[in-house]
């Protein structure tokens, strides 16, 4: 399985939330992706049964141990490093924001949240401790060479282009994740997702996400939704998905045309810079989504299409942990053993 890091199954956890809903929130009439057969597997195998609190708390003891063995192994190379332990998980439902991307009035204010978002929103007039780095005043002291070496003592050298997927991914290897790699190594153990054991069921899985909307299902009553999109002006998207996403296609292009690849080093503090989060580009490509999101609630709602789709989406995975079973079980109780 191709990762960017060691918290691939975490990331496959939440994959199958976003794949059932598009992003569309938490509630769909009377279901929720949280009534996810599938997902309710993942979700107790990596700890998602505890309360919020106890996953924080979790989390920050975790990271607490992982920081320590993190600075011991960084003194045996020869570099000074300070444990971080401003944690950088937050395992709050974010219940004081209203998500409510099926609601006419939240959608007429942000669309599909894309370019405007009430998390940002909430972020901004929350956020009042900017992060410090503990280790920057030391790195800071080094020659470049130095530098170098410190970040690859720490976290590995770099892959290598042609050793990166078409969509920049790598195989994540501990072994070559520096400090940091052994230091999660050593504090969680072995990741039972990457398992040799557990590669069919890898396969499987990925298989049911990436293709759950070419099930005829789907395919129907995507295009009932897409017929209904042709007559309210907007054109052109076979999937519901294809829409916002075209949005976040856009906000992308935006964004890549002031920073492109991030291989050249761009000066922020330019007069002539400008921030493409508020450039004329994006603040019409808000107005815009706002009007496509506009056009295709009023067709989710013609079509039941987000109830609907969950409905499709469960049965499919009914389906899957009937014949997987026997895996799934031993894939869960690995996981648990591990925690």
């Amino acid at each position: 399985m191709r990762t960017t890091g060691p918290l691939a199954a975490g990331i496959a956890a939440t994959a199958l939330a976003l794949t059932l809903t598009g992003c569309a929130g938490p509630s769909a009439n009377e279901l929720s992706y949280e009534d996810s057969p599938l997902g309710q597997y993942l979700s107790s195998a990596y700890g998602g049964d505890l309360s919020e609190e106890e996953q924080q708390k979790k989390w920050d003891e975790q990271q607490r141990a992982q920081e320590e063995l993190m600075a011991e192994c960084m003194a045996e190379e020869g570099f000074e490093y300070k444990p971080n332990v401003q944690s950088s998980a937050d395992f709050s439902s974010g219940e004081d924001v209203e998500w409510e991307p099926e609601k006419r009035e939240w959608v007429a204010k942000y669309g599909y949240g894309i370019v405007n978002s009430p998390f940002t929103e909430n972020q901004g007039e929350g956020s009042s401790e900017e992060y410090v780095d503990p280790n920057q005043e030391y790195i800071e002291s080094l020659s470049e060479s130095e530098q170098t070496a410190y970040y690859e003592t720490a976290y590995g050298v770099p892959p290598e282009e042609d050793e990166l997927a078409e969509d920049g991914s790598y195989e994540y290897n501990w072994e070559d994740a520096g400090c940091q790699g052994w230091a999660q190594h050593e504090q969680q153990g072995e990741d039972p997702w990457q398992a040799d054991e557990f590669a069919d069921l890898r396969t499987k899985m990925e298989k049911l996400w990436s293709s759950t909307q070419e099930s005829p299902e789907f395919k129907e009553l995507n295009a009932a939704w897409s017929s209904c999109m042709d007559d309210g002006g907007e054109p052109g998207f076979s999937a519901q998905m294809d829409a916002q996403q075209s949005i976040a296609d856009e906000s992308s292009k935006i964004y890549d045309a002031v920073y492109g690849d991030g291989s050249t080093e761009v000066d922020t503090e330019s007069p002539d810079f400008v921030d493409p989060s508020s450039s004329p580009e994006m603040k019409a490509l808000g107005e815009r989504e706002i009007e496509l999101a506009l056009v295709d609630l009023e067709c989710r709602t013609k079509t039941s299409y987000t109830a609907e789709s969950l409905k499709i989406q469960f049965a499919l995975e009914e389906k899957f942990i009937a014949e997987n079973k026997a895996d799934l079980e031993a894939f869960k109780a690995a996981a648990e053993q591990n925690d």
